[in-house]
């Protein structure tokens, strides 16, 4: 059920960027991460989650920012990124409110922080 939610959130967003491409020249950056916590952790990490979207859709060159829960397990999230270009998505990774929210979300995860980069396909 989570892999058919990630998909269809992830092509409508795709789907509604079809055509259209990064500042200068670059390709949009598409980031799909997936936030396992002990269930212990379920509050504060939904807290830290919503305020790390916050802070991130402010970034320079994001172009989405979404942040998503599954249903039969609370304590697995999904956070679904749209980057204008590389660039800024690697400034965004290398800010002080990332380092910040990766900090305090460690001891927290019950699994790895599994994030990965996509371009859309033509």
């Amino acid at each position: 059920m989570r892999a058919i939610l990630i998909t269809a959130l992830f092509t409508v967003t795709a789907l509604s960027m079809v055509g259209q491409e990064g500042g200068r020249g670059g390709m949009r950056v598409y980031v799909v991460t997936h936030v396992d916590v002990t269930p212990n952790y379920t509050a504060d990490t939904t807290k830290l989650l919503l305020e790390f979207a916050a802070e991130s859709r402010k970034d320079p060159g994001s172009v989405r920012f979404e942040v998503l829960q599954q249903d039969s397990r609370g304590n697995h999230y999904t956070v679904v990124e749209v980057w204008q270009t590389s660039q800024a998505f690697e400034a965004h990774s290398a800010s002080e409110h990332t380092k910040r929210f990766r900090e305090r979300l460690q001891p927290m995860l019950g699994s790895p922080y599994d994030e990965r980069l996509h371009q859309l396909m033509r």
